[in-house]
């Protein structure tokens, strides 16, 4: 379901929850985070074992910087 906040003009204001809609955010702001890295975003490797090690990679550095 979308969680997006309403316009401030509007009559008829949707449901929205602010607590759904911020980690909507953090999740998304993650995954932009591992698309920087490029090894990641092109899926350069062929093993699904290894992409895997690679997102935890890219994620961990990610996490502390």
């Amino acid at each position: 379901m979308p969680n997006i906040p309403p316009k401030a003009n509007r009559n008829w204001k949707n449901c929205f929850s602010p607590f759904l809609y911020r980690n909507r955010n953090a999740i998304e702001r993650m995954f932009c985070r591992l698309k920087d890295f490029r090894r990641v975003a092109t899926r350069y490797d062929r093993n699904a074992a290894n992409f895997l090690a690679a997102v935890c990679i890219a994620a961990t550095v990610s996490y502390w910087l």
